[in-house]
């Protein structure tokens, strides 16, 4: 039986809390990707799932999608990123160079070190030895992060979901434990309380007065697309255009024409080279 029963509601309370008013089609996909495979696993306490969520989403900085560690874009930049704060004393306790054989942090949850691609890639059935990248793959990604926090394998055992949420224990903040000691675990609690609302909200058919499509749907705008910048654009550059014309005999009323023309003209190409891009926020 289906954990969300109406993702209209679901999207738009998420939407609310932890999104801050926003989505974007990529977190869409990557939650779309966890909640499939929270269902293919057959488990039904709500708080889990919330609490899977909460963490994924401080996890990966509330992008969604499995990212690699130092937020790299690719495995040399995070072995480089890596190595240049090793080095700068920026990384504690850290003794051994895990990242030179390429055993950095990738995923939903980022798994680190050759032990641990080992051993969830034993429990998953998947080589993630012989092809760490592998982590990196959104459906692997979300099983490794539901099978670890359920059977506790990102602590040996030490400590998994079971512990924290079952009919005696309903403790959230305390569950950071699983992934990551006692860091930030008060802030992940609060992510918690907001995908456990949206879930539960979502948990029937009947779709909530106060969820709809609209806030259901990612607000990506191309930046080709936006009549808004377009036209904040165009007035910025006639505008300073026609200043700079008329203003051509004073050297104050010149100088702050051509540098509006010219922040015109950087933003209009930051937009048009995709640097820059804009977000459509709806109503809430």
């Amino acid at each position: 039986m289906s954990t969300i029963k109406n993702q209209t509601t679901f999207f738009s309370y998420i939407r609310r809390a932890p999104f801050g008013g926003r989505l974007t089609q990529s977190q869409i996909d990557g939650i779309n990707v966890i909640l499939e495979q929270w269902e293919y696993y057959k488990l039904i306490d709500r708080r889990w799932l919330a609490n899977i969520l909460a963490q994924i989403f401080h996890e990966t900085g509330g992008k969604m999608q499995p990212i690699r560690e130092a937020n790299a874009s690719s495995d040399p930049q995070a072995k480089s990123r890596l190595e240049a704060a090793w080095k700068a004393g920026k990384l504690g306790s850290v003794k051994n160079p895990y990242w030179r054989d390429g055993w950095f942090g990738r995923g939903f949850i980022q798994i680190t070190h050759k032990v641990n691609y080992d051993a969830l890639g034993k429990r998953l059935n998947v080589n993630l030895v012989g092809n760490p990248a592998l982590a990196m793959d959104p459906v692997i990604s979300a099983r490794i992060a539901i099978v670890g926090m359920a059977e506790g394998l990102f602590t040996n055992g030490a400590h998994r979901l079971s512990d924290y949420f079952n009919d005696k224990v309903d403790d959230a903040e305390s569950a950071r434990r699983i992934v990551n000691g006692t860091d930030k675990a008060k802030l992940i609690a609060g992510y918690h309380k907001n995908f456990l609302d949206a879930i539960e909200a979502a948990s029937v058919p009947l779709q909530e007065a106060d969820a709809n499509h609209a806030l259901a749907t990612a607000d990506d705008v191309k930046p080709s697309a936006s009549g808004s910048v377009k036209t904040l654009l165009s007035s910025t550059l006639v505008t300073a255009g026609v200043s700079a014309l008329v203003g051509v005999n004073n050297p104050w009323a010149f100088g702050v024409s051509a540098l509006a023309l010219l922040m015109g003209g950087g933003a209009l190409y930051m937009f048009g080279s995709g640097r820059w891009s804009v977000n459509r926020i709806k109503g809430i």
